[in-house]
């Protein structure tokens, strides 16, 4: 458990997260009782072998959070063979595990569902990132993740080569259309933000040029363009002439995302990443007579 804590912080992940996030899995899985199927058709003492096995090519995350569900549930002879981020074939072996079949069993479908929702937003993710290869542009998530898996998700992202965009509403601001709204102005929206917190990285979203203009003036950090088309956001990188970092928002898919990417914006801020992300397909399977 010690060397598994140490292996979670080093990729950025709190152990004791992790660890809550797999108990509740398991108690949602058992619902107070007990696995019947696995109970009433294997001995309590059958010992088995089984691989976690990727079915389709893509890039894997998750490995270790499959390890933390394995210890949970009591199977703590278990050999992680890839790295995480690492990009595999079909019928690549990730992890062998070893002990008790029933708790084999248990840990079957939780560990499943953590590793391919995190590996399919991972391959996604290298997608994206190989669609702007050979430019400057960056490929960065956001927050519309899934509600308790936002640090597991953009870890996932981060594996598949985005960067990630802040974590959490305290990190960093962003003034969106609402709080500008609310505020009455741009202006008064950002002296605001900036003068209660002034040590944190401010980001201002716009939809216009005439909007980009005026905030150009304040120095923002950086400044989101929102659903605007590529010739705007060519325009935009010319007036904005390297003075601040500029991200692309809204309207981007996979197939756009050069033509994106070569207007000279820092970022594109991709939602799909995290929230539309097919699962990749990865098994488990016992080696037969073991």
């Amino acid at each position: 458990m010690n060397q598994l804590r140490d292996n979670l912080k080093k990729l950025g992940l709190s152990p004791n997260h992790i660890f809550q996030l797999v108990k509740d899995s398991i108690g949602e899985d058992l619902a107070g009782g007990e696995d019947i199927t696995s109970v009433a058709t294997i001995s309590s003492s059958q010992v088995s072998t089984a691989d976690f096995t990727t079915r389709a090519s893509g890039v894997v995350s998750g490995l270790h959070v499959v390890a933390a569900v394995l210890e949970y549930c009591g199977v703590t002879h278990y050999e992680v063979l890839v790295d995480e981020g690492a990009k595999v074939a079909a019928g690549k072996v990730l992890i062998t595990a070893q002990g008790n079949t029933q708790k084999i069993l248990l840990a079957e479908r939780t560990a499943l569902n953590f590793l391919s929702h995190l590996s399919g937003i991972s391959t996604l993710t290298s997608k994206w990132v190989a669609e702007v290869e050979g430019t400057k542009c960056q490929i960065r998530d956001t927050r519309k993740t899934t509600p308790g898996l936002r640090t597991l998700e953009k870890f996932a992202t981060r594996m598949g080569g985005a960067t990630n965009h802040r974590l959490s509403l305290s990190e960093a601001a962003l003034i969106k259309d609402n709080h500008i709204v609310a505020a009455g102005t741009i202006s008064a929206a950002f002296t605001a933000t900036k003068k209660m917190f002034p040590g944190k990285s401010l980001e201002v979203e716009v939809d216009s040029i005439d909007q980009l203009k005026e905030v150009i003036e304040f120095k923002p950090d950086v400044i989101l363009l929102d659903n605007m088309s590529v010739q705007l956001c060519q325009e935009a990188v010319a007036i904005a002439a390297g003075k601040v970092r500029l991200e692309a928002s809204g309207g981007l898919t996979i197939e756009n995302a050069k033509a994106y990417a070569n207007t000279g914006v820092t970022y594109l801020a991709v939602g799909s990443l995290t929230h539309s992300a097919p699962a990749l397909d990865i098994g488990l399977d016992f080696r037969k007579g073991k």
